[in-house]
Parts: structure tokens; C-alpha cells; sequence
């Protein structure tokens, strides 16, 4: 385990806020996280897990406890008959495993390539885009246990997904941290109709490749379009969750023109429509730009506080009640930066 004193906030997040954090544990062992939260416990101090830091914002106050990070890695494979097992340890950076994948032709993460992110992050919002989600192929996690000091196996069953979420940013937040994951995949290759997107632009460059390697070049390709490299241009990837609706309420958007789309994890407005619609899109707020492609990505051009980002976060959300009617959610989490 390493420990690191006085690290900024700013330095572990994408978005680039925040400020000082007491100390940075890295872990790179399993038994290590054992003894990172014993050091915490030992010295009466918070902890907050941390991954690749592109789904968190730091407040300017810092953090005065622990931060701990994953920083195991690997993946291990398991062929039997026409499944592939992959365990993945919770530090592996999550489009590495997706590569890993689609170079053996495996199937069910595909269209997830290019989520910022590591592997032991994936199932705690269930991660998801253009029709897949973690939740399809995850089998197992292998966690410890803050609460009783103990390592477990939780099946895909205890972890009850729902959209972004799971037991372990809900009921049971910050009581688990995930060692590593277990996948189940096959091979072989989505069947269409795909997503919207994805559709569009294999019509738009006449692409007959739908193998697992074929849609990750798609989706790599639409997400480089569209969304900035948060290591180049600092974000927190998709800051607002999308609007999910009742049938009865995507009956009364539809007949007021909003493009509703229905899906298998639900019925949606999709949050960077509205946004674009306020006329918000390219704009900047607060020192944060609304990327004009993708509008729900906010990039930190100028920004220098925690206040800057909220000052922007809640005109957008103001903006887009005040004509829809939609609350706007936050995606990202937030680091307490208070000990209570």
C-alpha cells in the first residue's frame, strides 16, 4: 500500500476541482484494502473510494480523511463451451477490458467502449450506453466489506441494477469496495435495429461490420465526435442523467413534439436535448462550457472553484425547468467535505 500526504483533489478528477485531501492509499494487493481502511480507522479518519476520478467532483474545501484507490490490475480468462469468463481486477481502466474483449469476438460490452472509467466503478452506477449495460453480462464482484472487515462474493442478483444504480451507490453506499468483477460473455455479435446513433452512422458510411470489434470502432469513432477527451479537455462525462418517464408521461411528451424513446431499461427523454433546446449548447457559464456536440458534457474551460461549477450546474437546471417542466440530475458524486 502507498500513502500519500496533502494530494489536490484537482489532481485525481477530471473535472480538475478541488482541494487538499489528508491522504491518498493505494492499494495493489486485495489484502491491502484491509489494511488501507484499518490506517483510516486507526486514525479516525473518512475514507471515500476513488477510481480514475471521471465520474467525481471535488469541493475547494478538500477532504480531511482518506481516499483510497484501486489500483489493482488484470484480467484472467475462462472458456467453457460457448462462454468466456472474464474476471477483471476493480484498477484495470474499463476500455482496456472492452478491447480485450472484442479482439477475442466476445460480445455484451461493445457499444461501452471509451466510458471513462475503471472496471470496479462499472457496476456500482451500472454503467451503460447505446443499448448495453453492465448489468447484461456481470455475473459476480468480488467486494470487501467496510462494515463487518470481510471479503465476499455478491452475485449479480444481490446487486439489484436498475438504471445507474446498484446497491452499492444506494442502499448499501459506501460499505463496499470492489476488488474485482466477473464477466460472462459469448461469441458472436449484436443484432439490430441498434442504437439510434449507431444506426445513423453506419447509414451515413455504408458499414456492414457488426462484429464486436466492427461496433467498437463505430461507438469509438461516435464518441470521439462527440465527447472530449476528459484528460485534454476536463469533464466529468455525462453530468445529467436523462429524464425517465412514465407511459402516461412520454404520451404527453410526444404530443408536445419531444423525442421520447423507449428502450429496454425504460422510456427516456434524453437530458442533452433539453439542454440544446434551451439554447444552451456551446455556451459558457461560470467559467464551464456546455459542449456544443453533446450538450450533457460540461467542460471545465476556466472554472477555478467548486461555486463556479454549481453557479453553471444550477442555471442549466433552472433553464431547462423553467421551459419543461424536467428537473435535471446530477450524475456525477460529489466528495464530502465535511467529517461528519
Amino acid at each position: 500500500m502507498r500513502v500519500n500526504e496533502n494530494i489536490l483533489i484537482s489532481s485525481l478528477t477530471t473535472m480538475r476541482l478541488g482541494g487538499p485531501t489528508r491522504y491518498v492509499l493505494e492499494v495493489e494487493h486485495p489484502s491491502e484494502v484491509s489494511d488501507a481502511f484499518g490506517f483510516a480507522k486507526q486514525y479516525h479518519l473518512p475514507t471515500f473510494v476513488l477510481g480514475y476520478g471521471a465520474n467525481t467532483i471535488g469541493h475547494d474545501e478538500g477532504f480531511k480523511g482518506a481516499i483510497i484507490i484501486n489500483r489493482m490490475q488484470g484480467i484472467t480468462a475462462e472458456t467453457i463451451g460457448s462462454t468466456t469468463k472474464l474476471k477483471i481486477m476493480g484498477g484495470e481502466y474499463w476500455d482496456n477490458v472492452v478491447e480485450y474483449a472484442t479482439n477475442k469476438n466476445l460480445t455484451g460490452i461493445e457499444a461501452l467502449s471509451k466510458i471513462p472509467g475503471l472496471a470496479g466503478a462499472a457496476p456500482v452506477q451500472n454503467i451503460g450506453a447505446y443499448g448495453q449495460e453492465i448489468a447484461d453480462t456481470l455475473e459476480s464482484i468480488e467486494v470487501y466489506d467496510i462494515a463487518t472487515d470481510t471479503y465476499k462474493i455478491l452475485s449479480k442478483a444481490d446487486l439489484s441494477f436498475s438504471y445507474r444504480k446498484s446497491i452499492l451507490n444506494t442502499t448499501h453506499k459506501n460499505r463496499f469496495f470492489v476488488i474485482s468483477i466477473t464477466l460472462s460473455l459469448t461469441e458472436g455479435q449484436m443484432t439490430r435495429p441498434f442504437y439510434n446513433s449507431i444506426e445513423r452512422y453506419i447509414e451515413a458510411n455504408n458499414l456492414t461490420d457488426f462484429s464486436p470489434r466492427g461496433i467498437r470502432k463505430i461507438v469509438s469513432a461516435i464518441r470521439a465526435d462527440k465527447l472530449p477527451d476528459p484528460l485534454e479537455k476536463p469533464s466529468a462525462g455525462s453530468f445529467f442523467k436523462n429524464i425517465y418517464l412514465t407511459e402516461a408521461e412520454a404520451e404527453i411528451a410526444e404530443d408536445k413534439g419531444y423525442p421520447v424513446h423507449r428502450g429496454k431499461d425504460g422510456i427516456k427523454i434524453n437530458s442533452g436535448w433539453l439542454i440544446e433546446k434551451v439554447g444552451l449548447a456551446g455556451q459558457l457559464l461560470h467559467g464551464i462550457r456546455i459542449n456544443e456536440k453533446s450538450a450533457l458534457v460540461l467542460i471545465n474551460e476556466s472554472a477555478k472553484s467548486y461555486n463556479d461549477l454549481a453557479a453553471a450546474r444550477n442555471e442549466i437546471i433552472a433553464k431547462v425547468y423553467d421551459r419543461f417542466g424536467y428537473w435535471l440530475e446530477q450524475e456525477p458524486v460529489e466528495i464530502p467535505y465535511e467529517n461528519s
